[in-house]
Parts: C-alpha cells; structure tokens; sequence
C-alpha cells in the first residue's frame, strides 16, 4: 500500500467482537492492503484469517504464557512506519476500550508518526446485546459503567472504585475479570448491592463457541463454574441482565 520511499501510518484499527461480519467496512479494507498487520489472538481466527498472510505479524500476549511487551509493540509499529510501510495495529472490539490504544497513540505522535484512529464495535455492548441483554433500559438503567475486572478488589489503592458503583445504580460491564469474578462480586456485595442483583457472563461474543451464565451476584460464580465459562468473556451486573431469560427462546443468530 505503501512504497518505501514514503513516510509510513499506523492505523489503530477494532476487530469488534470476533464475527468478521461486524468489522467495519474501512476496517475490512485496510487488512486487506496494509503491509504489516500487527495482531494479536482477540480478534479471532476468522478474522485473522482475512489478512494476507505475509502481512502477519502475532504480538500476542497471553496471561500465563509467553507475551510480546507492549515496548516491544510500540517499537514495531514506528520501525515499520519509518520504512514507509501502511501498518495496523489490530484490535479486538474498540482500540480505545481497555485496549491501550491511547497508550500506543501517545507514543507514535512523541516518535512524529502519524496514525489514524479507525473505531470499533466494544464488546463491552456488542456482548451483552448478541446475548440478549441491552446494557441499558428504561425500567432498569439509564448509565452504564465499564471497568477493567484485572484489579484486585482488595488491594489499597484500586483504581476501581467499588463502593461508588454499587451506590451509583445503572450497568456495570467487567472486562478481563473472569479470574476474579469471587472478588469483585463480594466487593459489591460488601458496598451494599443487593446480592440477588441479576448478573451474566457472555464468553466469546459472536464466536461460533459463544457461551452464557446467568445468576446473581451470590451465585454467579457458582454458575460460571457449572457452564465453564473461560476467558476472554465480560461481566454485565444489574437489572438489565435478567432481561435475557425473558427474551431468550426468541433470540435467533448468536444466542448459545
């Protein structure tokens, strides 16, 4: 797409969540003509799949096995760029959501990169909806919270605030918080949220593989267990989560 005598772009671009009929249109046609494609596994192999295969380049990062560091990430993206290469940086769901899009945005622009934001559908709402649970409602809630489940709950200096959120009402969408799932729910608990709050579990949104769990926050580890619910999935706690069961003998596409 680009020739070396060229200065080179990155584009930080969203897979959405893994169906490779909710990538965008712009997303689509840029795997499809970039010279480097740096990904990782969240976008899916489906999606993966649609770029040229020299083009690849995995920098992954799995939680307990080998990882490439994102200083390691951040050099690729401006080496490839200074050879006059079209780079993308693939994304599952939105760049910006949890992805460390700004991150990566802040060290191209202090490296004279230039780089184009190309958004994507966050699974933190395509999740919930493909699974039959609109994150908000009229009757349930009229704000929605997404946090990072990777903290401990318990440590001192938290950058979730647990207390707030179960006193604020509304959706709360946990990211990365399989592991723990015990923790935060307890920390809800222990703020005040009623323990038969509805909560739900959505693995692998818009995968053939797609999995749900449903139950409160007393019991929703319990029954994370029971369907094996593995990462990468998302959290939805309040009353729009037990929408699902209302609406589930209708849901037709994406439904487990």
């Amino acid at each position: 797409m680009s020739d070396a005598g060229e200065r080179g772009k990155v584009y930080l671009v969203g897979s959405g969540p893994g169906d490779p009929e909710y990538l965008t249109v712009k997303a689509r046609r840029l795997l499809r003509e970039a010279d480097v494609v740096l990904h990782d596994k969240l976008p899916g192999p489906n999606i993966i799949a649609l770029i040229p295969e020299h083009a690849r380049v995995d920098v992954g990062k799995r939680a307990h096995g080998e990882r490439t560091p994102q200083s390691a990430i951040n050099l690729a993206m401006v080496e490839h760029a200074r050879e006059g290469k079209t780079v993308v940086r693939l994304k599952g769901g939105d760049p910006t959501v949890f992805a460390r899009g700004g991150e990566e945005m802040t060290y191209l622009a202090e490296h004279g990169i230039p780089f184009e934001i190309v958004p994507g559908m966050t699974s933190a709402i395509a999740g919930p909806g493909v699974a039959g649970i609109p994150i908000t409602h009229r009757d349930y809630a009229s704000s929605v919270t997404i946090v990072t489940g990777h903290e401990d709950p318990t440590k001192d200096e938290s950058a979730v605030d647990w207390e707030t959120l179960a006193a604020a009402g509304g959706t709360i969408v946990v990211l990365m918080g399989v592991t723990r799932l015990p923790q935060y729910t307890q920390a809800l608990i222990d703020a005040g949220m009623d323990p038969e709050t509805p909560v739900a579990m959505v693995e692998r949104a818009t995968w053939p593989d797609q999995q749900v769990a449903t139950g409160t926050l007393e019991t929703i580890v319990e029954a994370r267990d029971e369907v094996g619910i593995t990462p990468p999935a998302l959290t939805i706690i309040g009353g729009v989560a037990g929408i699902r069961e209302d609406v589930r003998n209708s849901l037709e596409g994406n439904d487990d």
